[in-house]
């Protein structure tokens, strides 16, 4: 990142931190699910089809959608939203690409009885209405719904219809056939599962980047509880951006696990975003979490595959991390990875050596030289292995006989001068005697 773009990114995070830290609307609804850790309440403590909340989206201003958005807003490219639905709301007429349900509770593939994926799904690509502030980072992006669990009651775990390992990998790989270029995944386990980590490989080899939770210290809508700090999954897997939650003022706090599959950071409190009700939420007003923190970076990564289709998705996870904001750019921790996400940055970030920042998957290492000869052979004309110590021979050689052929002429010269001119051969006067260099005389014979 170059200094100018680096003191304008600080500068955004400031004021954003100060926009977040701003007092709550006081029309602020909220509460749907446990899940989604008590949203603000207000009068009558519920989230309507008719609620609208005039505010700007406070995190849109730390995540410089204002100048992202001048570039693309995410056009082109699909974001699936793995996770317990996506019911219908009027920020995301349009927005839908589809939907698949993999639980098999009856339900169907456009419910959500949880609430979380409707408000994730918000965050990434809600479209503006009017009377409302709510409004995704890519507001054109479309929204795939993989539907892999119903809720987190325990009714519903005992049913079979919880959170789980093998149906999260499986609505990866389903989004990943089904096209999605940004896998979100909102959810982490502290299992190390081979299918799980199959599943980010085979969708990196469709083309696809999965965006996942570090996970929360309260265990919110991970598949075990376990507190401790350390590796979460799949954010954990290669191929996979792990995502911390920022509190108001911009930290990423305790409530976030912290460990080596952390990348990046976004906003994860006090998020405004869409209900299964069909109007406007606020959710996690009391501590960040990760889910949501997650929403934003797979809604700024869908910028970056919407700028540049051709790239892979290391590299579009690449931008993010090397252009995010951190307090020593060769460094990530284990709290905020690489930094909290500057997408505009990603956006116009050119590659190269000299960036600081992760490994770069566009600079190659060295050179690949195949061992295979070619079924063609062409003859080029090569000087032979000794060239040069024969060029430094001749060198040699004809700068000693040019100084003897000097040395030579001094001393006939030297000799010519002592016999006078009487010993001389030439008639012609004194004021023609002279000689050429070699002593033949100046005009030849």
């Amino acid at each position: 990142m170059t200094a100018g773009r680096g003191i304008r990114a600080v500068v955004g995070v400031a004021l954003g931190a100060a926009l977040l830290a701003a007092a709550t609307p006081a029309a602020a609804m909220g509460r749907t699910d446990a899940a989604l850790a008590r949203p603000l309440a207000t009068d009558t403590g519920e989230c309507t089809a008719s609620t609208r909340i005039t505010d700007p989206v406070k995190a849109l201003g730390v995540l410089q959608s204002g100048d992202a958005w001048q570039i693309t807003q995410g056009a082109g490219v699909t974001v699936a939203v793995v996770d317990s639905g996506v019911a219908a709301n009027p920020h995301l007429d349009g927005a839908m690409a589809g939907a698949i349900d993999l639980v098999g509770d009856g339900a169907g593939a456009n419910a959500d009885l949880n609430g979380h994926g409707t408000a994730i799904a918000g965050q990434i690509a809600a479209r503006p209405l009017d009377g409302s502030g709510v409004e995704g980072l890519a507001p054109a992006a479309r929204i795939l719904s993989v539907r892999v669990f119903a809720g987190t009651e325990s009714d519903q775990v005992k049913a079979g219809f919880g959170p789980s390992v093998a149906r999260l990998a499986a609505g990866i790989r389903t989004a990943a056939d089904n096209g999605a270029q940004i896998i979100n995944v909102s959810m982490s386990t502290a299992t190390d599962d081979a299918g799980l980590r199959d599943a980010v490989a085979y969708a990196a080899s469709r083309g696809s980047l999965v965006v996942a939770s570090s996970g929360n210290r309260d265990n919110q809508l991970a598949i075990e509880e376990n507190a401790a700090d350390g590796a979460r999954y799949p954010a954990g897997d290669p191929g996979a951006v792990g995502v911390a939650a920022t509190d108001l003022s911009g930290v990423v706090t305790d409530a976030s696990i912290h460990g080596p599959h952390v990348a990046l950071a976004a906003p994860g409190q006090d998020i405004l975003t869409t209900s299964t009700q069909g109007g406007d939420c606020i959710y996690v007003s009391d501590k960040p979490a990760t889910s949501f923190a997650t929403a934003y970076v797979s809604a700024a990564a869908a910028l970056v595959a919407a700028a540049y289709p051709q790239e892979t998705p290391a590299q579009w996870a690449y931008r993010l991390e090397v252009t995010a904001v951190r307090a020593n750019p060769d460094q990530r921790t284990d709290a905020a990875g690489w930094g909290t996400i500057q997408p505009y940055e990603a956006l116009v970030m050119v590659p190269g050596a000299g960036v600081r920042g992760p490994v770069s998957p566009f600079v190659s290492a060295e050179p690949v030289v195949s061992e295979t000869p070619s079924a063609a052979v062409s003859v080029t004309a090569r000087p032979p292995a000794n060239s040069e110590a024969v060029f430094v021979g001749v060198i040699i050689a004809v700068l000693v006989a040019a100084a003897l052929a000097i040395v030579g002429t001094l001393a006939v010269l030297r000799g010519r001068r002592r016999a006078g001119p009487h010993e001389g051969t030439s008639s012609l006067p004194a004021a023609h005697a002279s000689h050429g260099l070699y002593g033949d005389p100046p005009g030849g014979r």
